[in-house]
Parts: C-alpha cells; structure tokens; sequence
C-alpha cells in the first residue's frame, strides 16, 4: 500500500489529471482491508451498476473493521434452462460457448468478465471471485440441445468468460461431464484456461484429438511469478500452465499459447519470451488480446495498479489510451482485442515476427464436424414417430 502521508502528489499525476494520492484516499471507503483480501486480485468491491444504492466500508471509530470476515469462496447451484450461449460478434472465431460457471475464483484484475456479476446483484470486484455459481445440471442440458432436430454442428468454445477448470472444478467435476458428452457425439471443442487442471481430462482429450475433434489453448500472460501471482493469485503459476502445455501436446492434444492480455508498460516486454517458452513446451499455434477495461475493470485494474506498481501508473494508461483512441477501452468491432495506432501495430509486428520465427501457427487445422452424432442417452427426450 502506498504511503499517503509520504506520497508526493505531484510526482503521482495521472494523465487523465487525476492526482493518485488523492484518488487513494477517495476510494478508500471501497477499499478491502488486506486481511479480508488476502490471495485475491480485486482490492475493492464496489456495488453492481444496476444497484439503487452504493455501499462503501469505513471505520467508525469502533475499530469494527477488524471484525469483518475474509472473502471466503462461496458457491451458490444455478439452474439454467439452457447451456449453449450464442453470440454473432464477428471479431472471435466461435458462435457457441458453454460456461459451467459463473465468477471465477483465478481472481484475474484485469478479467473482461467482471462485469457480468452486476447482473446477479453483485459486484465486478471481489464478489466476482469469492460468491461464485456451478450449473450442476449442464451436461445434461448439453446432452438435451446437441440432441435437438436441426442442430447444426460448429465448434464449441469453452472458457471463453469465466475458466471452466477453476479450483471448484476439482469439487464439481461440471468440465468433465461436459467432454464425457462431448465426446459420445464426437463433437468439437475448443478449451481455453490458465489451469493446470486440464490435464486431468487428457484421457478423453486424447481420443477425441486423434479424431479432430479437441485443441486446447493455454493463457499465460508472463513469466514473473511475482506479477503473476499478484494479478492471477489463484491461476495456476507460469511454469505449471507450460508444463501443462507440454503434457497436452505430448499426448497428441494441438495446443496454443494465448499471451493474453499484453499490458503495455507492463509484460509487452516478455512477448517473444513468452513465445519461445511456449513453443518449446509444444504448442502449435499462438494468439494474443491486447488489455480489455470495458465497464468496471477499469477502476478494478486501476486501483490494483496503483497499489502494486504506483510508479508505472502514468506509463500504462498512457500507452493504452494511445491504442485506444484516448480512452481506457474502445468496444468498437475489430478494434476492441488488437487496438489500433503505432504502438498497437508494434505489438502485432513483434508477435507475428516471433510466431513466424518459431514455427506457430504454419498449420492452422479446423476441427472436424462431420463425425458428429445426435446424443441419445437418458436425458434426451426420444421422438414418438
């Protein structure tokens, strides 16, 4: 935590004119006392904006605040009525995706993510990755729609909002049954995480791969296990997600590499570094996402910044906003995951020249859809002609 009464406002300024010593002692009524936070990435945990009243802690001169519980992980049964969700954005590769969770206890500050918890009643911060939700019904459900008259076959992609191999995937085992269906449809999947955890399913990953049906992509975003585990605390470390990537690709898994997001200021630095490692482990091919604040991730990443590196504040934001058309984020299609403007087109020059030197991404196979059969287990509905 940065000293207040030391700090030197004027050598704190940030772009956008925003003194940080004062906006420290602002926000200090959302702020977490470190005990409460400890091994989480939020600092604080601001109300949901679809909330009519926002509530913020402060000592009332009772000392009342050391007796407030640490955010434990709570995790509440959701129901959907459907699993498969669809999406038209023409920027990402997939139209379908399943999330057997909802909040992410990984507790990434800078998750995109984020701001879907306001829509529980929750908020972006720290609810997001302690109060989180399993959808125990969602093989099932998965089984119900793959066996529905006109489905049409495409890739599923999973772990694309919250990491489906999460620490409360080893209590409910929802990512397993899910490729257990996956599998007796031989239909194709696409997985992304930063858990070590997927190895666990390299039994049936491994069958389904040598039909074309399976790639995994594993997202490590540095190499500093002290970055890492300040901005992921609870994601797997560098070296476990590489290893991973290793075990994957030696079992006849196609893996890739994600170095997402790329922070300027912060790990653009390790982009080639990233690479090689990831290569050399085995992986195929390589992708990247340039930092994404829509909505709430922007104060989140922003307070964490200035709690764990005050002195790069100004330099990251600045270096952002200049891909970002002078603002924190820009949402516009074909814009939102690359940036745009000199230094954008230097992240991409550098990550293409890499992947190039390393061999990555020379044979790009899709994942075939011809095998697919019509699940017919028992929670399928049969047909009465």
């Amino acid at each position: 935590m940065l000293d207040i009464a030391r700090a030197d406002s004027a050598a704190f300024a940030s772009p956008d004119g925003v003194d940080i010593a004062n906006h420290l002692i602002d926000e200090s009524g959302l702020r977490v006392g470190f005990a409460r936070r400890r091994g989480r990435g939020a600092g604080i945990n601001p109300s949901g904006r679809y909330e009519p009243f926002a509530r913020s802690t402060f000592d009332d001169g009772w000392n009342s605040l050391e007796d407030l519980p640490a955010f434990k992980t709570e995790v509440q049964v959701e129901k959907p009525k459907t699993i498969i969700t669809r999406n038209a954005s023409p920027d990402i590769s997939f139209d379908r995706s399943i999330n057997p969770y909802r909040g992410c206890e990984h507790g990434c500050v800078y998750c995109f993510a984020r701001p879907s918890h306001a829509y529980m009643g929750l908020s972006p911060g720290l609810d997001f990755e302690a109060k989180l939700f399993a959808k125990p019904n969602a093989a099932k459900l998965l089984e119900q729609e793959l066996a529905k008259p006109g489905y049409q076959v495409r890739s599923i992609a999973i772990g694309t909002n919250t990491d489906p191999y999460q620490p409360i995937e080893k209590r409910y085992g929802l990512m397993r049954e899910i490729l257990e269906v996956l599998e007796a449809a031989n239909h194709p999947v696409g997985i992304v995480t930063k858990s070590a955890l997927v190895t666990r399913d390299i039994d049936i990953l491994s069958r389904m791969a040598k039909k074309g049906l399976a790639r995994v992509a594993l997202s490590v975003t540095t190499m500093d296990r002290r970055l890492a585990r300040a901005m992921e605390p609870r994601a797997a470390t560098p070296e476990k997600r590489l290893d991973a990537i290793r075990a994957l690709s030696d079992a006849g898994i196609p893996t890739m590499v994600m170095t997402a997001p790329i922070i300027p200021g912060l790990t653009d630095s390790e982009i080639e570094r990233l690479l090689e490692a990831a290569a050399t482990a085995g992986a195929r091919e390589a992708g990247y996402v340039l930092l994404r604040l829509p909505l709430e991730v922007s104060p989140l990443f922003k307070d964490w910044l200035l709690r764990h590196y005050p002195d790069r504040y100004r330099h990251v934001l600045s270096l952002l906003r200049s891909m970002r058309d002078g603002k924190d984020y820009d949402a516009e299609w074909g814009k939102r995951m690359r940036g745009t403007g000199p230094y954008a087109h230097q992240i991409k020059r550098r990550f293409d020249l890499a992947t190039k030197r390393l061999g990555l991404n020379l044979d790009r196979q899709p994942l075939r859809t011809d095998l697919f059969t019509p699940p017919l287990g028992s929670g399928v509905q049969l047909s009465l002609l």
